[in-house]
């Protein structure tokens, strides 16, 4: 099977002739090839967007919101075809891929709200017979640079909330797993989107850089790296023209969870299982280093290690499994990498998730949950985003040196705290230097409501995702002050002008 373009309405041939093997990652093998889009498919998609840009825009916003409400019913409808789909794809747990659709059905349900999100405000006569009043007016054409971790939930954190505001979209999905992209696509064809609103390119950097210089491309969203989301920020800012590319550009990711002493440890250790191992640690709110503060760090490392050795770990589409396969063979050679470092390093390897194999699926890319302790802040392994199932448990004596690592550290994306001291929660909530804090809360994303994104070298750009935020990316503003001649002084004015 090969996974081609979507572009104007519909699927079309690759001319580019350069394509990449699709995997299965729970059995190795090859499921499906994907084209490698050239720099005139992107433009074909970029001009079919253009085209539509004009007339969606015009379109009233309650006409757009009914056309989301039909796409969330077919979500709805194909929910199980979407999670299934990820699954094969990327290796996650199908109720962890069920989960993710939901998450992105959120903000689809949210961006059917478009004439109340686009609704701005009126001053009746701000002086002089003068009114004044706002607008929010559509960008063009918009693009979304998606990864290969959530190829449902990130693409829906964006094109809903492009399309609701009268903007097109183009989508480029993650080549290792592409088949998502396209059963949307499918999908708001169906609920009655018109030809060119939303297009989908499969591609590499070849893809991305087309589309990020293309003049007509007014902005792009990314979630994925902090070296390609600073790329892509610095290349945006580069471009010149009457429009300069807006980006809003999430990249990587160091998420803490704090244990107090105080903390329930039962609650705390749940957490972290799930948080660190859920997706094979391939989120970028994983959690991937525990802070044990004081005397609850050897409680913590005693109850862990059973914990960590007892994962289920199988191919994604059994019910029992906890987790799944890593996406590629080359990212749990990258994983297993990090591993050999902490060793070197000197931090305690308490369990080795190298070498595990699941009987009957032994081609394909697992790993087991492994477990670090007496990692330091200098290490390579507490420093980087290793994005696999690795725990790191970092000693620290007290609170204060607890939020002091923390802000220490160059990503500010996700952290979170347990404990049962509310004032210690308030403090924590109100020092840290971190973009979303959970509190006894180990995966603080927020609401399709709120907004999504980081600080510090986690969130390039000046909004954050979806929300209140999302309106204010995907639009312009403008102010409009207007009076009627029977209102207008005779005579020039040449003082500045001011409320009368």
């Amino acid at each position: 099977m090969k996974l081609q373009h979507f572009i104007n309405g519909k699927l079309v041939e690759s001319t580019s002739g350069r394509q990449q093997d699709v995997f299965n990652p729970a059995t190795g093998e090859v499921s499906a090839q994907v084209v490698l889009a050239s720099v005139d498919e992107v433009n074909a998609a970029v001009a079919a967007a253009s085209a539509a840009a004009p007339a969606w825009a015009e379109m009233a916003p309650l006409k757009r919101a009914r056309i989301l409400f039909k796409f969330k019913e077919l979500i709805e409808k194909n929910h199980v075809a979407l999670a299934t789909a990820i699954t094969r794809e990327h290796g996650k747990v199908l109720s962890d891929a069920m989960g993710e659709v939901t998450r992105g059905l959120e903000i689809v349900e949210f961006a059917c709200g478009a004439p109340q999100l686009l609704k701005t405000q009126f001053s009746d006569n701000i002086g002089g017979g003068i009114d004044n009043w706002q607008m929010r007016q559509p960008l063009g054409v918009t693009v979304g640079i998606t990864p290969f971790n959530f190829p449902v939930m990130v693409p829906l954190w964006m094109a809903p909330m492009a399309l609701a505001t009268g903007n097109t979209f183009i989508l480029k999905p993650s080549e290792r797993d592409p088949s998502a992209s396209l059963m949307m696509a499918d999908l708001l064809t169906q609920a009655g989107l018109p030809p060119g609103v939303f297009n989908v390119v499969q591609g590499d950097k070849v893809a991305v850089d087309a589309l990020i210089q293309h003049p007509d491309v007014k902005a792009v969203s990314f979630v994925g790296s902090t070296p390609i989301a600073e790329y892509i920020y610095t290349e945006g800012a580069k471009r010149k023209g009457a429009y300069p590319l807006r980006v809003q550009a999430l990249g990587g990711a160091k998420n803490h969870l704090v244990v107090m002493p105080d903390a329930n440890l039962d609650q705390a250790v749940d957490a972290l299982m799930g948080a660190a191992y859920g997706s094979a640690g391939e989120r970028c709110m994983a959690i991937s280093v525990a802070v044990a503060v004081g005397s609850v760090a050897d409680k913590l490392v005693e109850a862990l290690i059973p914990r960590v050795k007892a994962l289920k770990i199988m191919n994604g589409m059994e019910s029992a499994a906890e987790m799944g396969p890593v996406v590629t063979a080359q990212h749990k050679e990258k994983i297993e990498g990090y591993i050999q470092t902490g060793v070197d390093a000197g931090a305690t390897l308490l369990v080795d998730g190298r070498g595990h194999a699941v009987a009957g699926h032994e081609k394909g890319y697992f790993l087991g949950g492994t477990l670090f302790d007496h990692v330091t802040s200098d290490m390579v392994i507490y420093k980087e985003e290793i994005f696999g199932p690795v725990l790191a448990i970092v000693r620290v004596p007290d609170f204060a040196a607890a939020v002091e690592l923390i802000n220490s550290h160059e990503f500010g994306n996700g952290v979170a705290l347990f404990t049962s001291d509310g004032n210690t929660a308030r403090e924590f909530s109100r020092r840290i230097e971190v973009g979303m804090v959970g509190i006894n809360v180990p995966i603080p994303v927020p609401m399709a409501w709120h907004s999504f994104g980081g600080w510090k070298r986690s969130l390039f750009g000046d909004t954050h995702a979806y929300g209140e935020e999302g309106v204010r990316f995907y639009t312009r503003y403008k102010s409009i002050m207007q009076r009627w001649p029977q209102t207008i002084d005779k005579g020039a004015e040449f003082t500045m002008p001011v409320s009368k």
